[in-house]
């Protein structure tokens, strides 16, 4: 069986392949919609955890979570950073078919090698091996 999002996501024919991998995957990346701040990208800010880099500005993942019925304490409030990365994890679950899910775990397997769906059950193990990575970032930068 075929893995979830695998390096031929969305890609049906060997045409699409091939232009993919041998010439659109090595492009750079302009993304003039993203929800970094352009100040902190300037600043080559490191972020902490999760939900400082993933969390904090994106207002798509927080109505989202909101429509998911998860309080705002848990979105914007003052709560432990961890317990709004896990709430996320719990909206994901009921993300199937919209754009969100997928771009969560393509960005879980691009950036963090993170090949494990994002749910209630594996927020820790992912959110562990995220920040993991994130403070090699931070020592190394």
């Amino acid at each position: 069986m075929k893995s979830f999002m695998d390096k031929d996501f969305l890609l049906q024919t060997e045409t699409a392949k091939k232009l993919y991998q041998d010439y659109a995957a090595i492009m750079p990346i302009y993304d003039y919609h993203c929800h970094l701040s352009p100040q902190e990208i300037y600043e080559n800010r490191a972020y902490n955890n999760m939900t400082e880099l993933w969390l904090k500005g994106d207002h798509y993942k927080w109505r989202a979570m909101r429509a998911n019925g998860i309080d705002e304490y848990y979105i914007t409030g003052e709560v432990d950073d961890y317990e709004k990365f896990e709430k996320w994890a719990e909206t994901v679950e009921k993300l199937i078919g919209n754009p969100l899910y997928h771009w969560t775990h393509m960005e879980l397997r691009q950036y963090f090698g993170v090949e494990t769906v994002l749910k209630k059950d594996t927020a820790r193990i992912i959110w562990d091996q995220c920040n993991e990575k994130l403070q090699i970032t931070i020592e190394v930068g």
